[in-house]
């Protein structure tokens, strides 16, 4: 879209300053068209503007900044470092303009030049610098630590190449590469003062020196440098604003000036590609051992250049290093960042000569931990000889912190010889491996998981020997969202009809929501509610028509199954019941009343053969189901390509049914679920994560529970669980695996899905899709049968999202910043 405004230069960029908020935006837009940029304000594309408005918020931003590092500077704050592999922001633009009060006023500035609000946005490449859950988590917090004004930063890598751009060609999954920079980003800033050397690979020298202590150095190592790159993180219309420093690897000098000398220009490059490959692309496959080694190497880059970053604002202080804990703590999302635990060390050791009882003292109270799972494949381990090839001397730290450790192990467990084995940082056997995790509890004061359920089961299982061994330290911090995105910015006119109900404080206290129960039997506000919730299916279902080519009813209930793909997480539980369903349509169209459309989608790993494989078995469903004649508009099924926060917040709002039916102890928390109920879909789920205590806040009669519980998993596994007897008890189970094994919705390939089949009833159907199919059906028909009596559904959907205060992440970091960080606002 182009402006038509017409106009000489001058009546737009006028010597005058502007008065009105919405025209001084304008005009700081049409300056970065022509300074900034160096187009002419005349004529200014849609992607033109967006950039332009972009670095015209990003002024704003900084100058906030500013005033918030100086307000923390000069109060001496304790601060908070938040390390994290992964950060999944989604699009800024936004979310600033909401958090900066500019909303109407962009709106505003940008009509009065011919544009709409809408489709500028639209122009903004979504930075994938996360996986999932784990990363969108991490920019939740994030943005709840700036609404309550907490000194913090956000510490992560400046991935070149972002998550995979997902496309479905074939029904397959097919990856992409996710330039997210393709346009510039417009919202960070380059620090190329702020650069750390971030050391690998070398031998390690030990030597005495003159006052007979022993020393260690690292010689003939490869250096790679890290440049930090900056984005800010506002608070709620606060004028709090904090940063995200992400770490850009750059060669350690531009070229390898030698290779010039020998007239060896291809080496000089090749020396720059092989550094700077360090942060060019998130989770590179670790399959193979290069992929491995890279991955650790992107692990220990993140913590070293942060490390060293936070070494060197802590000196500006002057203080001792006992000191640092008292201003300091650096909390680990996950164990990605668990080397950061000997990076210290060796710094204090090493660098700062002191002794090793004074820097374990100073590192075990700087350092929190958060588990984010129970999958015991998920649990971090690196095979020693890499990390002895790629971090010499951080192998020797952890061995030193592992014997001492053992060492108080076997004095206060004298009787259990075992234990030291099973606690071990270091795994014996055959083949030698260092257990992250284990490192990341035993280096930090607080070990903490993210539901109720998932904690217990950290306690009880997962971890329990540590428990015994350090039960002050394990702690439950059940994860939030911001309700800024998940609701205000994602859900506009349902988050405007609250406001109008309720007043906007809900938006920095979630609690507030529980005003809205006295409107549920209102019939004026349950007329408007089901009103909102209509018109946001009509926008999926446009969406759909057009990505698709499919036409769905936005009338039908709205079933949606969007996330990671992964077996545990049951995509496949939800398409065996969905085949139930069309053969119920075949065999007696009469018995299903209720029409569906079941919208599915998500990204798998690209060497998870099987995820991957479920995606297309999905897909060929969802193509026999979609022209087969017989059914009509009584069942549809879609999959969207490239899940991504942009395209969640196109599909959450227009939800009616929430599939979260991951097999129960096997989700540690989950966000998703959250998302979902906040904005008034009801959640049909497994008792796992944080679904119980979703339960305990909306009540169990306004959501669908059901399954094996964690310790009834448990059970039939130790009694040797045989999923052929469901098969052989259960006729319409046993019919939809015999079509899916025997071609019916791949004919021209009658063998591509009977591995799917194989996997559950020759290969132990580890996640118990089986064993839940029938508890399944029965809540999927009580669900049906609820959503026929729309005024019941209107009841339970207001009151899900009038129940959801205590999930949001505002609370969730409170929590932390009390009792784990020691910090408060400033």
């Amino acid at each position: 879209m182009t402006s038509q405004n017409s106009g000489n230069r001058k009546s737009r960029l006028p010597e005058a300053p502007a008065t009105r908020p919405a025209e001084s935006l304008k005009q700081d837009i049409l300056r970065h068209v022509l300074y900034s940029l160096g187009r002419d304000t005349e004529r200014p594309d849609r992607q033109t503007v967006f950039r332009a408005l972009a670095l015209s918020l990003r002024d704003r931003l900084v100058e906030k900044w500013i005033a918030s590092q100086r307000d923390i500077y000069s109060r001496s704050s304790k601060r908070v470092y938040y390390l994290s592999l992964e950060f999944l922001p989604g699009p800024f633009l936004r979310e600033n303009l909401i958090a900066l009060g500019l909303e109407n006023e962009a709106r505003e500035a940008l009509t009065d030049m011919g544009f709409g609000l809408d489709d500028v946005a639209d122009e903004e490449y979504e930075p994938g610098l996360g996986n999932g859950g784990l990363g969108r988590l991490a920019s939740c917090y994030l943005d709840s630590m700036a609404t309550l004004r907490l000194p913090a930063y956000g510490y992560g890598i400046h991935y070149a190449y972002g998550i995979f751009y997902q496309l479905i060609k074939e029904g397959r999954q097919v990856e992409r590469a996710d330039n997210w920079l393709r346009g510039g980003t417009h919202w960070e800033f380059e620090r190329s003062h702020y650069v750390h050397p971030v050391r690998f690979y070398g031998q390690v020298r030990e030597w005495v020196d003159e006052q007979g202590r022993l020393r260690h150095s690292l010689e003939n190592a490869t250096t790679v440098m890290a440049m930090a790159c900056d984005m800010f993180i506002p608070g709620h219309k606060n004028d709090y604003v904090l940063n995200m420093r992400l770490w850009a690897a750059k060669t350690s000098r531009e070229f390898e000036f030698s290779f010039f000398n020998t007239g060896d220009y291809i080496g000089a490059v090749e020396e720059k590609i092989r550094d700077e490959n360090i942060s060019m692309v998130l989770y590179p496959n670790d399959e193979a051992p290069e992929g491995k080694e890279l991955r650790l190497k992107q692990q220990f880059f993140l913590v070293s250049a942060t490390i060293q970053d936070i070494v060197r604002r802590f000196r500006k202080k002057g203080i001792a290093w006992d000191q640092l804990p008292r201003k300091n703590v650096i909390h680990l999302n996950e164990t990605h960042p668990a080397v950061a635990i000997p990076e210290l060390m060796r710094i204090l050791v090493d660098e700062e000569l002191l002794t090793w009882e004074e820097a374990w003292y100073i590192c075990v109270r700087t350092f929190a931990y958060t588990n984010h799972t129970v999958l015991p494949e998920a649990l971090e381990v690196w095979p020693e000889d890499l990390f002895r090839r790629l971090l010499p001397r951080h192998l020797q730290i952890i061995h030193e912190i592992n014997r001492r450790f053992l060492h108080d192990v076997r004095r206060q467990f004298p009787n259990d010889p075992n234990i030291l084995g099973r606690v071990s940082l270091v795994h014996e056997g055959e083949s030698r491996w260092v257990r992250m995790s284990h490192l990341a509890i035993v280096g930090s004061f607080s070990v903490n998981g993210v539901s109720a359920h998932h904690s217990e089961i950290l306690k009880e299982s997962v971890f329990h020997d540590f428990y015994k061994i350090f039960p002050e330290r394990f702690n439950n911090k059940t994860n939030g969202i911001t309700p800024r995105r998940w609701l205000r910015q994602c859900n506009p006119t349902l988050a405007w009809l609250i406001t109008e109900h309720i007043g906007p404080e809900w938006l920095t206290d979630l609690a507030q929501l529980k005003k809205l129960e006295p409107y549920v039997n209102s019939e004026g506000f349950h007329r408007a509610w089901m009103e909102v919730r209509l018109r946001n299916k009509h926008k999926l279902a446009e969406y759909i028509r057009d990505k698709n080519g499919i036409t769905v009813m936005p009338e039908s209930l709205f079933d949606v199954h969007v996330k990671r793909f992964h077996e545990y997480k049951r995509q496949l539980l939800n398409v065996l019941h969905v085949i139930a369903l069309y053969n119920r349509i075949r065999s007696s169209p009469g018995s299903v009343t209720v029409p569906r459309t079941y919208i599915f989608g998500g990204k798998a790993a690209p060497g998870y053969y099987m995820a991957k494989h479920i995606i297309r078995l999905i897909n060929s469903v969802a193509y026999t189901i979609n022209t087969d004649p017989r059914v009509g508009d009584l069942l549809k099924v879609v999959f969207l390509q490239n899940y991504c926060v942009t395209l969640a917040e196109r599909i959450i709002p227009a939800t009616d049914l929430s599939e979260q039916i991951s097999t129960a102890g096997m989700e540690a928390s989950g966000t998703g679920n959250m998302k979902f109920a906040l904005n008034g879909a009801i959640t049909i789920g497994t008792h796992d994560g944080a679904n119980i205590e979703i339960m305990e806040h909306v009540g169990n009669e306004n959501l669908f529970l059901f399954g094996l519980l964690s310790h009834e998993v448990n059970e039939m596994r130790s009694q040797g669980y045989n999923p052929r007897l469901f098969y052989e008890r259960d006729s319409e189970l046993r019919e939809v695996l015999d079509m899916i094994a025997g071609g019916f919705f791949s004919p021209s390939e009658p063998h591509l899905f009977r591995d799917v089949v194989e996997s559950l009833l020759n290969h132990g159907d580890r996640y118990m899709v089986l064993a839940d199919f029938r508890s399944y059906v029965y809540r999927q028909q009580d669900a049906a049968n609820a959503f026929m009596d729309q005024a019941a559904w209107a009841r339970m959907s207001m009151l899900n999202t009038s129940r959801m205060g205590f999930f949001s992440s505002d609370r969730a970091v409170d929590e932390y910043a009390k009792d784990i960080w020691g910090v408060s606002g400033v």
